[in-house]
């Protein structure tokens, strides 16, 4: 089986996490993309700003409900504590049997930036292919040349919306029609996700 991890807090998930799902599944005719929810992302100073697992995977559900070809891996947050990525893929390659040229791993551009900083970085490179999506501002000759080597980069559609901007917005009491699917936003409705504290 080929497939492609996408980890992230996904707080909340977006369509334009969606809309680079499918098209990394497209270009690279994978069988599989599995969402990966961090519990305690490494790279989020503050935890306590982070909605609570349980409602991030909820939403993640109600997004992938009718695709096939997207599912959720809970590991990250069976394992609890921090998430290493490193211990992401290499329990993923052994669950399925996969070698590494079948497991995928995708990365933002501006993870990419700061990629040497990660656990174990150099592992991760040699157990999976390290997929690249371009994100807006992003300078190709500020990477090391030998870490550009080793990553792939897919023509990704380029969509400016970031969950930050989307927890704003409901905050702000502003549009937030076109940013989650219909189903995200009645859940983030009724259960007051974002609202400002009083």
């Amino acid at each position: 089986m080929s497939m492609c991890l996408f980890g992230g807090t996904f707080d909340p998930p977006h369509n334009a996490h969606f809309i680079i799902a499918e098209a990394i599944r497209e270009s690279l005719a994978l069988e599989r993309i599995i969402f990966v929810p961090a519990l305690a992302p490494p790279h989020k100073r503050d935890q306590s700003r982070v909605t609570d697992i349980e409602h991030r995977l909820a939403m993640l559900r109600l997004c992938i409900a009718d695709n096939p070809a997207f599912a959720i891996s809970d590991i990250e947050i069976q394992r609890g504590g921090i998430s290493y990525t490193i211990e992401t893929v290499r329990e993923v390659k052994a669950s399925y049997g996969l070698d590494r040229n079948d497991l995928h791993l995708l990365i933002g551009s501006d993870s990419l930036a700061d990629f040497k900083t990660w656990y174990r970085w150099e592992r991760i490179l040699a157990e999976c292919r390290v997929i690249v999506a371009r994100r807006p501002r992003f300078e190709q000759n500020s990477i090391d040349t030998d870490l550009l080597s080793q990553v792939h980069f897919l023509n990704l559609p380029r969509i400016e919306i970031s969950s930050t901007e989307i927890r704003q917005r409901y905050q702000d009491g502003r549009m937030t029609r076109f940013y989650v699917p219909a189903p995200v936003d009645r859940y983030i409705r009724e259960h007051g996700l974002y609202e400002v504290s009083a």
